[in-house]
């Protein structure tokens, strides 16, 4: 099961900014369900709540009433470095000579162990274990000789990977997207208010319009009635790299990421996947819900009839009383149950847009043969992860990703399946406008930030002298 990033959003100078921060989040759930949180400011000062868990577990109505003023800024989090827990819960917030810093970030430092090491060796203290407290000392000590959107980008100088960041200090809001642009970043308006969200699904509950997406390597800075453009003081890469992952899984389908409608992306994968292997089978079926809307265009473009024999359970949240060792599997079927009637005696072709283990898939395959099915065969609308992710998503290492260990035929007969075709590189590109602008380091193994130091999501937990 691959995991999601983070969610950021901030809105600046209305009414109703903490209930709109709530409802912003609320809408990028599906990008991060540890822990969520919302700062506000007014005259009064700084406001602030945050908690382990689903954005309307976290929040009730009496705390939004708290969260008083008219500039607001939230996150989900899906912990990529540091431990989940109530600590590292963003955003991040602190107070720098009697003034209030409130950082969300999205994203991952490749270099935040070394700069950790750095800072400590200067005396700073650390509170928390993740990424974001590492940026927020590197703001902290360029505020002594810059205003704020001067030392934000003096921060980002010091700093290597992905970043989307929101920050508020001092009535001055700044959205930052780093200079790959590996994640996105979108700008709207609402009321007259500016508007900023991971995904634009934010905006289209809170009836926002779009504007743009934040650039790479843009600052983005909101302060009173203006709002102004600049450019991060570090030199640009000659293109993007935006994570192709956005559009094979990880935003909602109904959001444009990276100036691309996420529905027709996956639509579009589905159909070079059917151009590419189309199986002799009586029907497709996705693996919901990720598998739903390439199984949509393999089935147009095969013509092949699309059915659901398995059906998810929307209401399994994220925590229920675990199995014992015996019914291991038990998290797996709580969640996906198999319409029995559909799958006794039939050839069966399986989309899901990805196989990062294979632990997952290989359970599924095996209750399909158990109710009967006479082939399974799969397809997969993004190519084999063979390489980890060290830019904020929170795959497996090299050695636990099932197809960096094993060629196709290997994976065949470990999964028990008839037949597996995998999309091509040159196919999952051709399901987008641009091509050239996106990080395939997944597929391929090519990094386009090196990372010589990335001990996975816990590389900051402890001292320095243990990582």
């Amino acid at each position: 099961m691959i995991k999601h990033e983070c969610g950021v959003f901030g809105i600046y100078d209305h009414d109703e900014a903490a209930r709109l921060a709530y409802f912003g989040l609320y809408a990028q759930q599906h990008r991060g369900q540890e822990s969520a949180g919302i700062v506000t400011f007014d005259k009064d000062g700084v406001h602030e709540h945050k908690g382990m868990g689903l954005v309307p577990d976290v929040f009730t109505e009496a705390s939004l009433k708290m969260l008083t003023g008219r500039n607001a800024v939230g996150h989900v989090r899906y912990s990529t470095t540091g431990s989940s827990s109530a600590g590292n819960a963003q955003p991040f917030l602190t107070t720098y000579k009697g003034r209030a810093i409130a950082l969300a970030h999205n994203g991952n430092l490749v270099n935040a162990g070394q700069l950790r090491e750095d800072l400590e060796n200067e005396g700073a203290i650390f509170s928390t274990s993740n990424d974001t407290e590492v940026f927020m000392h590197l703001l902290v000590r360029a505020l002594r000789h810059n205003d704020l959107p001067g030392a934000v980008k003096e921060a980002c100088y010091r700093v290597r990977g992905a970043y989307c960041l929101l920050v508020m200090m001092d009535g001055i809001l700044v959205a930052v997207r780093d200079p790959h642009g590996f994640h996105p970043l979108a700008l709207g308006r609402m009321d007259g208010s500016h508007v900023f969200a991971s995904e634009t699904c934010a905006f289209d509950l809170l009836e926002a319009e779009f504007v743009r997406s934040v650039a790479p390597g843009e600052v983005v800075v909101v302060e009173g009635n203006s709002m102004r453009s600049e450019s991060l003081i570090q030199p640009m890469p000659e293109k993007p790299a935006q994570c192709i992952f956005e559009l094979v899984y990880f935003a909602r389908p109904d959001s444009y990421v990276f100036d691309e409608q996420v529905y027709l992306c996956r639509k579009k994968m589905g159909c070079n996947l059917a151009n590419e292997s189309t199986p002799d089978v009586d029907f497709v079926m996705p693996f919901p819900d990720s598998g739903i809307y390439p199984a949509l265009g393999f089935a147009q473009c095969s013509g092949l009839p699309y059915e659901h024999a398995m059906i998810r359970n929307h209401y399994v949240g994220r925590t229920f009383i675990q199995p014992s060792q015996s019914m291991r599997s038990f998290g797996v079927r709580v969640k996906i149950n198999p319409v029995r009637e559909m799958i006794d005696g039939k050839r069966i072709c399986i989309i899901d847009d990805s196989i990062v283990r294979g632990t997952t898939m290989m359970t599924r395959v095996k209750k399909l043969r158990e109710l009967g099915a006479k082939e399974v065969h799969i397809r997969i609308s993004s190519p084999p992860v063979i390489s980890p992710c060290y830019y904020g998503i929170d795959f497996s290492s090299r050695g636990e990703l099932i197809a960096a260990q094993h060629n196709l035929a290997e994976i065949t007969r470990k999964l028990d399946v008839d037949s597996l075709h995998y999309l091509s590189i040159e196919g999952l590109l051709g399901s987008v406008a641009q091509p050239q602008n996106y990080c395939m380091a997944c597929f391929t193994g090519n990094y386009p930030v090196p990372c010589e130091d990335c001990g996975g999501k816990f590389k900051l937990e402890g001292s320095c002298g243990s990582r």
